[in-house]
């Protein structure tokens, strides 16, 4: 498991790890992307700033059309989180329509974070903008986070580093309990393929060797090629498993999986988390079921 030691020293996760802070009246307001970088700042923002998400839970932020609510809160917003590395194709719109008053700050791009290149698709050779799937990922985002709101209210600014402190705590045991439940995947099984290539960072964290069928999900999804090539994969490595994420249909993925005869598993949240009752509501809640998922697909040990 790659380390990284900075200023802030232990920042993410601890307040993530409990539930959802209630959002306040404050006058000061944040806007997030999407819903999983939305739950990071509210973490660290805790009840001083009002913090809302242009992308709601359950819908794919790569293909998201912004809506007059959007426009709106945008327009009242004093910053903007959002991932950056061209996650958010309608970005280009915000950035058309802000003006000097809307601080636009891109997490992924300013992290201190080593990035891996998207491996197939159209965008192959691009940077991967999913690096929060590592916990170490999302732990430069709080660093991103937490500096960016510190600068912007100087007066909140120990109360923002104090949570990023405990939060990157917090970071560090969800990132072992991973650990430990992967470890027990078969070295034989270790093969991790998903519909959008959404899962490299998780794979490199946790030693899981990993392809996907397309690389973005704003791409054409499911063409002729990419099918064909995942299909001589899938014959070539017998893999348990094939699996599916919440934001895009599993059509594609079914298709693979009835032609080779392995199993299709999932949903596995990526790009978004499900709404409070689903399996993912928070972001520590959806590694834990991504990591549960994919333990029970790839034929991990079961406790006695």
């Amino acid at each position: 498991m790659h380390k990284r030691v900075n200023r802030i020293s232990t920042l993410l996760l601890v307040t993530l790890l409990s539930a959802s802070p209630l959002a306040n009246a404050s006058s000061f307001k944040v806007i997030a992307s999407f819903s999983v970088l939305g739950d990071l700042v509210k973490r660290i923002a805790g009840e001083d700033l009002s913090v809302s998400m242009v992308v709601p839970a359950g819908a794919d932020v790569h293909n998201w059309e912004l809506t007059p609510p959007n426009v709106l809160a945008i327009e009242e917003a004093d910053i903007m989180f959002y991932n950056g590395f061209g996650l958010e194709p309608w970005l280009r719109h915000v950035i058309a329509m802000s003006d000097d008053s809307l601080t636009l700050t891109s997490v992924a791009e300013n992290a201190d974070f080593a990035p891996l290149p998207i491996t197939t698709g159209q965008y192959k050779g691009a940077t991967d903008p999913h690096m929060w799937m590592d916990p170490q990922g999302a732990a430069a985002y709080i660093e991103v986070i937490a500096q960016t709101l510190a600068e912007h209210y100087p007066d909140k600014a120990d109360a923002f580093y104090a949570r990023a402190e405990e939060a990157y705590l917090a970071l560090k045991t969800l990132d072992q309990t991973i650990d430990e439940r992967l470890d027990g995947v078969p070295n034989t099984n270790r093969t991790l393929l998903t519909s959008e290539g959404g899962f490299s960072y998780f794979a490199r964290a946790y030693n899981l060797e990993y392809s996907s069928i397309w690389g973005l999900n704003h791409e054409t999804q499911g063409n002729a090629l990419a099918m064909a090539k995942m299909s001589h994969h899938l014959a070539e490595k017998r893999a348990p498993a094939l699996f599916y994420e919440s934001t895009v249909s599993f059509f594609h993925a079914d298709s693979l999986a009835r032609e080779t005869g392995i199993s299709l598993a999932g949903p596995l949240y990526v790009d978004s988390l499900s709404p409070q009752d689903g399996p993912a509501f928070n972001y520590p809640a959806m590694l834990r079921y991504n990591a549960e998922l994919i333990h029970e697909a790839l034929g991990g040990a079961r406790p006695e």
